[in-house]
């Protein structure tokens, strides 16, 4: 960084309210599409695969930009970076809201992806340089509850948004609506923000983004749509063919950082026991969620023929319980239990789940919120005992010098696992839904044997992520990170809930 004492502006706060204006825009655009998703199928005829790359394409392009977007601001100026993200993130949400061809909209969520991954990494670093060290920890107060309340509020935004139907547009105010704001963003970012950049800024390792780049889109494009071409032969050679890819992405990692020390993904973290064990974690909490939330719209609106808001309200239960218990977890479990705790929130959300699909087989069509609102409760309070205190775990053994690279990686890992678990959607739940017959089952029953059919797959992914916690240190140690790392790794979960 360029300086550890910040002047003391008072427009540092104004600058402080752009960039956390931003996170907010990116978690709200995380979460709001999935409620408003029948609505964009029943108006532009989008098919299950495109409701999918809705929000795959999104994670996919914002995992794979996010470590190179840190690099270009720590080159470039983290300023000049983020306002550029922003303007991108802008005119994508503005193309997202007027194009009427399910792949022109699968392609600006890609654009708002990547411009997102230029964005949100700069938000962290523009805060370190502004503000002087004994405010940070005030500043990352507020961040964090930012970041809550942009989790929080996404879903029952895109409900209302598209609930209204505003001027007749129906879904596409949840995308204009970042206009404004994201032009009043740029107008105050330039003039507030201070422009910074890393002393000794390492070098883009351009062709690791396009060897992994390649190897996710080999992996994830079939996976997502071989479903609508019956599984293809080409689609499973894909898949095969991603694994050599993928190694060599190691391959070329290693020689990168034997040739001059800035390879995209810094292997030797992996030699940590607890970091890699960590990273699986993550990784298949990633994909459980992902195919839990986009599951669970589909289930309700689309099967029980609910409205957007009634979707949206019957999930506040679940955004309370992660609330209440991330706190709990954070301030009074962990420092106690340690590693116990995270276990024990993989199990509890576990029995939620079931509890989720012994309701949904009783009642079937006559299901209602309230009824919905015991397990949600007991799944929201499982995921906030791991969602908070997972980034202290993960870093908790990491070399303080490697902290900020292992925080983005974490961050990554994350939003992969999503983008794969968001692919096995078509496996895990419309896959039922094409092999029904509608002759003799209603669209209610049909849905709800494909969304217990899924909740197995989130169960069976809860199992592997409460056995890869025994990977993780019993308790934390000293603490090897800074305070902006172990945010910067926990801006991306909140977006899960």
């Amino acid at each position: 960084m360029t300086t550890d004492s910040p002047p003391t502006d008072r427009r540092r706060w104004l600058a402080l309210a752009v960039v956390m204006t931003a996170s907010f825009m990116d978690l709200v655009d995380v979460t709001i599409v999935n409620i408003a998703m029948p609505s964009i199928r029943r108006d532009i005829d989008a098919s299950f695969s495109v409701l999918q790359w809705l929000s795959e394409g999104y994670a996919l392009a914002f995992a794979i930009g996010l470590i190179t977007g840190g690099r270009l601001g720590d080159i470039y100026g983290r300023k000049k970076v983020f306002l550029l993200g922003m303007g991108g993130f802008t005119l994508a949400s503005m193309l997202c809201g007027v194009v009427s061809d399910p792949q022109l909209l699968v392609a600006a969520r890609v654009l708002q992806g990547l411009m997102g991954a230029l964005m949100v990494p700069q938000v962290l670093s523009i805060i370190h340089v502004t503000f002087p060290a004994h405010e940070r920890g005030k500043v990352f107060g507020m961040f964090g509850a930012v970041v809550g309340l942009g989790a929080v509020s996404g879903p029952l935004l895109g409900a209302l948004l598209t609930q209204w139907n505003l001027f007749g547009l129906e879904w596409r105010p949840i995308f204009l609506i970042n206009l404004p704001v994201g032009i009043a963003g740029l107008l105050l970012g330039r003039r507030f923000i201070t422009e910074s950049k890393a002393p000794q800024a390492l070098k883009l390792d351009l062709v690791g983004v396009a060897l992994a780049s390649a190897g996710l889109l080999m992996l994830l494009f079939p996976l997502t749509q071989g479903r609508e071409h019956d599984w293809p032969l080409w689609g499973f050679i894909s898949m095969a063919a991603s694994v050599p890819v993928f190694a060599g992405f190691i391959a070329y990692e290693r020689h990168k950082t034997r040739k001059d020390g800035s390879p995209l993904v810094e292997l030797s973290l992996f030699k940590v026991r607890s970091f890699a064990g960590g990273v699986g974690v993550q990784l298949v909490f990633g994909m459980t969620t992902g195919i839990f939330f986009m599951v669970w719209t589909m289930y309700m609106q689309m099967g029980l023929g609910w409205s957007p808001l009634r979707a949206g309200l019957t999930g506040i239960p679940f955004s309370i319980a992660v609330s209440v218990a991330a706190g709990m977890s954070v301030q009074k479990l962990v420092p106690r239990f340690g590693r116990n705790v995270l276990s024990a929130g993989a199990v509890v959300m576990a029995a939620g789940v079931l509890t989720y699909i012994w309701e949904a087989d009783r009642y079937g069509a006559d299901i209602t919120s309230w009824q919905m609102a015991l397990p949600l409760i007991v799944m929201g309070a499982g995921m906030g005992l791991i969602v908070s205190p997972i980034t202290d775990a993960i870093l908790s053994e990491v070399p303080r010098e490697h902290a900020g690279s292992a925080s983005g990686l974490i961050n990554t890992t994350m939003q992969l696992g999503q983008a794969i678990g968001l692919g096995l959607v078509s496996v895990a739940f419309f896959s039922v839904v094409d092999k029904a017959d509608p002759r003799h089952e209603t669209v209610a029953d049909i849905f709800s044997g494909a969304f217990t059919h899924a909740m197995w797959w989130v169960v069976g992914g809860l199992v592997v992520v409460s056995g890869l916690m025994f990977l993780l240190p019993k308790h934390k140690a000293a603490a090897a990170e800074a305070p902006e790392a172990s945010a910067m790794a926990n801006e991306a979960e909140p977006a899960t809930a």
